[in-house]
């Protein structure tokens, strides 16, 4: 099954984008290839770049302290684990206390790395870490992988503060929801959304054997998916044709 996602408000929009981010760099470290570490860097940026909204971390961490109010709504509860529950709201408190104590912007110590931010300034210029342009790159770059990774793992955990609450708020977000299965009519499928709950997050999954592609819309009143498919001439066009079953889950 392919997942997609769709996130209803910019808040979730933000948190997906960096955990997408996330991923990617811890993959890109992981592999010895000079051009993988090239984009492990690019990617670093990316995220310091998604990072940088003011109130990102005002965010984060009022989400962070709303689910630790729930949580411990739960003490008490003969059905809850009492040591299980102590444990994840230790988790969320590391998670709220990391990114409070971590002043300024997201990155901000990478800053002060004149050689990381010379590689910043070309990276984004087609061709512009070419060995003429930044020749201590080009040497960097055939240094010994092992070399290359504990830098790039170092600069990486410069932005753990911000990775941790996002991969847990994403989590949790994910889990509270209810999978259903529904049918696309002519290529189309609407639903109109209760009233007096906000969503936040569709998770929608697709055969891939179906060859089809959702284009997802949505906000706090209906969503709709529109299954799109690729024609001969590599053009996506309405499956007006088709009938087809997928699974979505509303997550608030």
């Amino acid at each position: 099954m392919i997942l997609y996602e769709y996130p209803f408000n910019e808040r979730i929009r933000t948190y997906l984008r960096l955990e997408h981010l996330f991923h990617r760099l811890a993959e890109l470290i992981a592999r010895s290839h000079p051009l993988d570490h090239h984009f492990a860097i690019q990617t670093i940026f990316e995220i310091m770049d998604v990072g940088a909204r003011s109130d990102l971390k005002t965010e984060i961490l009022k989400d962070l302290d709303k689910h630790k109010q729930l949580y411990n709504g739960y003490r008490g509860n003969p059905a809850i684990s009492e040591a299980a529950l102590d444990q994840f709201i230790a988790r969320l408190d590391a998670c709220f206390t990391a990114l409070h104590e971590d002043a300024g912007k997201v990155g901000h110590a990478l800053t002060d790395d004149e050689w990381l931010m010379s590689v910043r300034s070309r990276i984004g210029i087609p061709g512009g870490t070419c060995a003429f342009d930044l020749p201590a790159y080009h040497d960097w770059q055939h240094r010994a992988p092992a070399m290359r990774q504990q830098e790039l793992s170092g600069w990486a955990q410069q932005l753990a503060g911000l990775a941790a609450p996002v991969q847990l708020l994403l989590a949790l977000l994910r889990d509270n929801g209810l999978p259903q299965k529904v049918m696309a009519h002519n290529g189309q499928f609407q639903q109109n959304l209760p009233q007096g709950k906000t969503y936040q997050l569709l998770r929608l999954w697709l055969e891939p054997d179906l060859q089809l592609i959702p284009e997802i819309s949505g906000n706090r009143l209906l969503f709709s998916v529109r299954l799109l498919q690729r024609g001969p001439d590599a053009r996506l066009a309405l499956a007006t044709d088709r009938q087809a079953e997928f699974e979505v889950t509303l997550c608030a």
